[in-house]
């Protein structure tokens, strides 16, 4: 992995290739940075720029054959840790080693993914992936080796921000005493989501989101219109991954809008129309047959939704970037139902439902009564 391929995030390229090249690595580091920022690249090059001995702040002119080894992500001394859980293929016991494969054709195809994606790869969308006790018991196992080359050996573990608490208790004392030339690269987007004792064992390293610029000649690289990209680099916030699916119209976006405007509306009209509530139940039914994981999108989604549409309703608009798709339906008539009156409201129950969905509750049951309550607050007038 190329520096000169990861975008932006210039400051931190130099800082660590001067910090290695000057010999000052810490043993435990965490990469901490939003969605499409480029935590992971970042943390692969790095990796790359020491176990390849590489000079001069790129990955070439090192040794020779060690680069090639990380094109195929092939390295011996290089290790993995992600979120899993069983699928068709691995029944019982899932831990990153058992996905290699999957995992190898995710950095080629999606190094910005996110974990949503990761897991559709899998076919685990309906499950909430994580890192376990039982992937703890492999990376004390795999890091008790000796260096197959002799040098460091560098554990990368991503989205460690799902790492569960035994798995992190078991890894604790590793990250605090590792042997020898051993690094830990935590990669996460939550930085509060780890344990304390972990975080304070760690130098930590906060990844800005990107510049609509680098967004924007991102997307030009990929062969798109100057014009095009400058408009949805705008919409995707510092958010490469998101740009990406943009530009294919493949985002979850696009289904997260029906399903939203269907929601509001029907929630609108509910209110005096019994009737309406049945569109409502059938809606909740629809939802609690996707995957936790999607559940989870969808309702980070709406508040997104909700809050733009509070700028909106209060003339921000300079930092309103959505653009909504669906036919019809338009944030600017939406806006003003948006306001100091219920916004606190119904992100509260927002960020309940989002809490119950995490610790398995029933999903027809958080989402029909998340719907019950908005209809109240949608027709509630601001003070």
């Amino acid at each position: 992995m190329l520096f000169s391929r990861i975008l932006g995030q210039q400051h931190i390229k130099n800082h660590l290739t001067v910090s290695a090249d000057s010999g000052r690595i810490p043993h435990a580091q965490l990469f901490v940075g939003p969605e499409g920022s480029g935590t992971l690249p970042m943390a692969i090059a790095y990796a790359q720029y020491i176990l390849c001995k590489n000079t001069d702040g790129e990955n070439t002119g090192g040794n020779e054959s060690c680069n090639i080894k990380f094109e195929h992500l092939s390295h011996p001394d290089l290790h993995f840790a992600f979120p899993v859980a069983t699928n068709d293929k691995v029944k019982k016991h899932p831990v990153s080693s058992h996905f290699m494969e999957e995992w190898r054709t995710f950095i080629n195809e999606q190094a910005y993914g996110n974990a949503f994606d990761w897991f559709q790869l899998l076919g685990i969308e309906n499950k909430q992936g994580l890192i376990g006790v039982d992937e703890a018991t492999d990376i004390v196992k795999s890091l008790s080796l000796k260096s197959y080359e002799g040098g460091y050996k560098i554990m990368i573990i991503w989205m460690a921000d799902r790492m569960n608490t035994a798995a992190a208790n078991k890894l604790l004392k590793l990250i605090e005493e590792p042997p020898q030339k051993t690094i830990f690269l935590l990669v996460a987007e939550k930085e509060e989501q780890i344990i304390q004792t972990i975080r304070s064992r760690c130098q930590i390293l906060h990844f800005p989101p990107l510049t609509e610029e680098v967004v924007k000649q991102g997307l030009v690289s990929r062969g798109i219109l100057a014009a095009d990209a400058a408009k949805i680099a705008h919409q995707a916030q510092g958010n490469y991954n998101k740009a990406i699916d943009l530009s294919l119209k493949d985002s979850e976006d696009i289904v997260f809008e029906r399903w939203f405007v269907f929601w509001v509306r029907s929630a609108f009209k509910a209110k005096g129309n019994k009737a309406v509530i049945n569109d409502l139940i059938m809606w909740s039914e629809e939802i609690a047959a996707t995957g936790r994981e999607t559940q989870k999108q969808f309702l980070n989604f709406c508040m997104e939704v909700f809050r733009q549409a509070l700028l909106l309703n209060y003339q921000t608009q300079e930092l309103v970037y959505l653009d909504m798709k669906v036919e019809g339906f338009h944030l600017e008539k939406f806006a003003p139902f948006v306001h100091s009156g219920n916004i606190m409201e119904i992100t509260k129950e927002l960020e309940d439902a989002l809490y119950h969905v995490e610790r398995n509750g029933n999903a027809k049951i958080i989402f029909t009564d998340l719907s019950i309550k908005l209809t109240r607050y949608l027709h509630k007038k601001e003070a």
